[in-house]
């Protein structure tokens, strides 16, 4: 990635230390949460940085050590008495202001489209409309938190945006140069293999997954006591 110029390199750190912060804001300050994420972006980095990951045809990718690992930790929350009862202990605005990141993922992913490190297909001009769901958190914190939008519309609007970047997540990994590439040949999405990239596939969007499905517990919750 050298040729890639330096403020590129440093938009996309800003972005992922504003996604540590909100994530830290939704996780009220757990330090055991905050450290262990920064402790494994830094083993990320320096398996990104060793040039890992960019072996891409075996099966599975190299990857799916930076994707595998946060998507079990997720389960285990969810699944175990002592991670529901952390969950439970969630900000719920912070999990919905969280996807505030998302403006920024989209602008890192436009700006890396124009160096030729990910296809058309992975930003908002191809299709990956997922900087609509950034955009649209302060509206729809702003509705809920006023009463104009109830705990059912909230839930509406947190199924459609985990959708969202279940596609855009999609997109990115039929668009890498691995085994199963669907599209994009010409100018597939490299820009995750590398360091600070790797982060986004390590952290941010794991991060962003976890808040909707703590949404989802919590609403569903509060949903039910209502009867």
């Amino acid at each position: 990635m050298d040729h890639l110029p330096p403020p590129i390199i440093g938009f996309f750190l800003f972005t992922t230390l504003l996604a540590l912060m909100g994530f830290g804001k939704a996780v009220r300050g757990s330090k055991a949460a905050i450290v262990g994420s920064i402790l494994w972006m830094g083993i990320q980095s320096i398996i990104a940085l060793s040039g890992f990951y960019l072996v891409t045809k075996t099966l599975p990718p190299h990857l799916s050590l930076a994707i595998a690992p946060p998507l079990l930790v997720i389960a285990v929350l969810f699944s175990t008495a002592r991670g529901r009862r952390f969950v439970d202990g969630m900000d719920l605005k912070w999990c919905v202001l969280l996807h505030l990141i998302r403006i920024f993922v989209e602008l890192n992913l436009y700006w890396l489209f124009f160096y030729k490190q990910l296809p058309v297909q992975m930003t908002f001009e191809g299709g990956n409309l997922d900087i609509l769901v950034g955009l649209s958190v302060p509206l729809i914190w702003w509705a809920f938190s006023k009463g104009h939008i109830g705990r059912r519309g909230l839930l509406v609007w947190n199924s459609i945006c985990l959708l969202s970047v279940l596609n855009a997540f999609g997109r990115a990994m039929l668009s890498a140069p691995f085994r199963f590439q669907q599209f994009a040949f010409d100018q597939p999405t490299v820009a995750i293999l590398y360091f600070p990239f790797i982060l986004l596939a390590a952290f941010i969007v794991p991060a962003v997954v976890f808040c909707h499905l703590v949404v989802f517990r919590k609403l569903s919750v509060l949903i039910d006591q209502e009867g």
